[in-house]
């Protein structure tokens, strides 16, 4: 395969791609990746959770599954997956400031990581920006309105959930070494990423686009 694109993206921060139909896009990191997508030639059609969980019966998604557009249109394929820890997120929105200031102040539940509390708790531990802001950022370019962009798909995020309450614990699984994630695009796509600050945990990620 040849590679068409390399870049780092720095903790905490964003940045948009377009790939065409029937290049390969890898996503590799060992913290958390916000991933949204859009139809590059119509970008009000965009990635959705919902269509992809019910289109393939299930919550969790890997090698052979494929992320849907709201309009049931298929965007991407996973082709390649290394995350053989643990599993990727569909269920989780995506944090922001807002978000952040909610939990510590009260107004919104934390997400516990089985049972311990990772949630910044004093003001000078609250990041200033998360992937909301990231991803708003990154698809400016576009003008895409920030409540336009879908919820992710949370790469690397391995969640757990109570088949009896529906209470979402964060297993705090990550990737021991760098995996990745490759998808083959199904349509030509503008794809935004953000390396989660994941409360001053996260790290870097890296994106490459390759011609198959």
């Amino acid at each position: 395969m040849a590679v068409l694109q390399s870049e780092i993206i720095p903790k905490n921060s964003g940045r948009a791609y377009i790939v065409k139909k029937g290049q390969r896009l890898r996503i590799a990191g060992k913290s958390i990746v916000d991933f949204v997508a859009f139809n590059l030639d119509g970008l009000t059609e965009r990635f959705d959770q919902a269509r992809t969980k019910t289109n393939q019966a299930k919550i969790f998604i890997t090698t052979g599954d494929t992320l849907f557009s709201k309009r049931n249109n298929p965007m991407l394929t996973i082709v390649e997956d290394t995350f053989t820890e643990g599993r990727h997120d569909l269920q989780k929105g995506m944090c922001s400031r807002k978000r952040f200031e909610m939990v510590a102040q009260g107004k919104a539940k934390r997400v516990f990581a089985e049972g311990v509390d990772i949630n910044p708790k004093a003001p000078e531990q609250i990041p200033d920006h998360g992937c909301f802001e990231n991803l708003s950022d990154a698809l400016k370019q576009w003008k895409i309105a920030p409540d336009d962009i879908p919820s992710p798909f949370n790469i690397f995020q391995c969640m757990r959930i109570d088949p009896e309450t529906g209470i979402m614990y964060d297993t705090m699984i990550r990737p021991e070494d760098e995996a990745h994630v490759d998808f083959c695009a199904e349509m030509d796509c503008l794809v935004a990423a953000s390396a989660c600050p994941e409360s001053g945990r996260g790290q870097a990620i890296r994106v490459e686009i390759y011609d198959e």
